[in-house]
């Protein structure tokens, strides 16, 4: 007998969600409509679904940077209207426009650095006319061109969403913190300590937030913001039962605004 099989710890089991849904996490859109369109198509005629509910999840920044923020909106709401299986949570892009809707000067600033003037083209404001404006003008543009629905919308939408031993959150979560003691700020911009930890947390992390060239797969978490704004790959977890698989498009990449 070997007796170092008698102290050999159990294997953990691989986290799970419930049998009857397949989950689509899907990463940063950050207006590429066009890459959004291509991995809906993908979704919709993946053979693994046979009959089961389909769960969507959008983690967040649906806006700036690539040139149809407006249009994804758009089909995120229809979606997120049409049906409860859709769920869409709050990314620190949506938080800068709301706050800069709100005036605040440092968030127009940072909106204004990191992808707000194409957000602001897409709905129907002029290069010409943005150039023109300084920050106070910036939020005046907000407010003229940007539907209240939109901003309502965005507003309203969840910082997590816990499905089976899965949380999907934007950017990650405060380690050794309770989710429901999570702080919104945290939820929605950390990086550092939580992309450095590697124990193991309240539950298995879903993110994007920072990009990568491929899925971040780790012992606790995976992260699938490919930069769909500029390498034109737009990502999507699939989560059946206990295991995992991706979906991701391969669409002309872009020449938009820095990342921030």
């Amino acid at each position: 007998m070997v007796f170092s099989k008698l102290f050999r710890r159990p294997a953990t089991p691989a986290p799970r969600i419930p049998d009857d849904i397949l989950v689509y996490a899907i990463g940063d859109v950050h207006g590429r409509l066009d890459c959004l369109d291509d991995l809906l198509v993908q979704i919709d005629t993946d053979p693994a679904r046979d009959g089961r509910r389909a769960m969507l999840v959008f983690l967040g920044d649906l806006i700036d940077r690539g040139p149809d923020s407006r249009g994804v909106v758009d089909r995120v709401m229809a979606m997120c209207a049409a049906s409860d299986d859709v769920h869409c949570l709050c990314g620190n892009h949506e938080e800068l426009l709301l706050t800069a809707a709100e005036g605040s000067r440092q968030a127009l600033g940072v909106f204004a650095r990191a992808g707000g003037k194409e957000t602001l083209l897409s709905y129907g404001v002029s290069e010409e006319a943005y150039e023109r404006e300084d920050l106070k003008g910036v939020q005046r543009l907000i407010a003229e061109h940007v539907p209240v629905e939109h901003l309502h919308f965005l507003r309203n939408l969840p910082d997590q969403l816990v499905v089976g031993d899965y949380v999907f959150v934007h950017a990650g979560i405060r380690p050794g913190v309770p989710l429901d003691a999570q702080k919104s700020s945290d939820l929605r911009w950390i990086r550092s300590p939580f992309l450095d930890h590697s124990g193991p947390h309240e539950r298995f992390v879903i993110h994007g937030h920072t990009v990568t060239g491929d899925p971040d797969i780790r012992t606790n978490r995976i992260g699938i913001d490919t930069g769909a704004y500029r390498s034109g790959r737009l990502t999507a977890l699939v989560l059946d039962r206990d295991t995992r698989r991706f979906l991701s498009t391969a669409l002309p990449a872009g020449t938009y605004a820095a990342a921030a």
